[in-house]
């Protein structure tokens, strides 16, 4: 796994091995350690925007209701299992916004992307909030050739398939997508469809003063603009399905989809995610027409004008332990966050 961040957004990473969750208290920390319970993986990748409340709300919440809520069904893991803990987290951090709107008003324009993927007996499940992308590496054959596949669905203004869907659930709105400085965005303000958080997008009772006017939308809100309805795949694990990178969108703007596989293909597996960002960052220097080096000694403050905070996995799979149930010991949970 590996964090680069910039000014402004703040990313926040997890996973989880045999479906316990170590809390950390501390963030800019990552901790491992050995745990009882049912055995299955779980990853996260939290890509906040406005601040890093909401972020830090999803890390903390969302595998905590996963786990409950698939306890109900002895750890049974379904497309519901997970659409329903995202309907809490995002039921949750709609109360926190609700307790603090009086003294804290602007939580209400605080959001995050959110990205899991759950390996439970030997079926991948990918749910996708806004635009961040896991992209599988799959052996072809038995040429030593590797094929990159995109696993999830991305909910970005910039599509034109969003916009399309913007369209049809909002039809007499002709400004539910605004084109402004060459990036379309939903009301001319933000770029993803569907998040956690973000409610001044969702209730009308948050879309007004004091939160800050760029926020505020000139017409009533009669029926919620943004959505926490996560995009949710099942993909059943291959043999040759080889390894998963699960990344933000600062990666992806940067590398392909088959470009980021290649480089993870074409090294050793430790430190592969820490490789992809130096390559993302690497080509976000190139296009600046800058060093490298330079790009690297620019102060964080102005750094957000050259690339997106990054958050980075590399998640190998290892089939052997996959068809058995297992995991390899000692079993984990890592949780890394970096927020300016």
């Amino acid at each position: 796994m590996a964090c680069f961040g910039s000014e402004i957004s703040v990313s926040m990473a997890q996973v989880i091995s045999r479906w316990r969750w170590s809390k950390q208290t501390r963030f800019l920390r990552t901790k491992a350690r050995s745990s009882p319970g049912p055995f299955g993986t779980f990853v996260g990748v939290n890509d906040g925007h406005g601040g890093p409340e909401a972020a830090r709300y999803v890390c903390d919440n969302l595998f905590r209701h996963f786990h409950a809520i698939s306890a109900e069904s002895r750890g049974v893991v379904t497309t519901e299992t997970i659409q329903r803990a995202f309907c809490q987290t995002e039921e949750g951090f709609t109360g926190v916004v609700s307790e603090l709107w009086s003294t804290r008003p602007n939580i209400a324009t605080v959001g995050t992307c959110c990205l899991v993927g759950v390996i439970y007996q030997q079926t991948l499940f990918v749910a996708n909030l806004g635009d961040s992308r896991v992209v599988l590496g799959k052996k072809v054959g038995n040429t030593g050739g590797i094929a990159a596949i995109q696993l999830s669905t991305e909910h970005n203004a910039n599509l034109e398939a969003i916009r399309h869907e913007l369209k049809e659930l909002h039809p007499n709105d002709p400004q539910i997508v605004v084109l402004k400085h060459g990036v379309w965005r939903v009301k001319g303000i933000i770029q993803v469809s569907r998040s956690i958080g973000d409610v001044y997008m969702k209730y009308a009772q948050y879309n007004r003063e004091p939160i800050n006017g760029k926020f505020r939308l000139p017409d009533p809100m009669n029926m919620p603009i943004l959505t926490a309805n996560p995009t949710i795949l099942s993909h059943p694990l291959h043999p040759n399905d080889s390894f998963l990178i699960f990344a933000s969108d600062g990666l992806w703007e940067h590398l392909t989809n088959e470009k980021a596989v290649d480089i993870v293909h074409s090294h050793p597996h430790a430190g592969s995610a820490k490789r992809l960002v130096k390559a993302a960052l690497h080509e976000a220097a190139r296009k600046r027409e800058m060093r490298y080096a330079d790009l690297c000694k620019i102060d964080k403050k102005v750094r957000r004008h050259f690339h997106d905070d990054i958050t980075v996995f590399v998640l190998f799979l290892n089939h052997d332990l996959i068809s058995r149930g297992a995991v390899q010991d000692p079993p984990i949970s890592i949780r890394s966050a970096l927020d300016h």
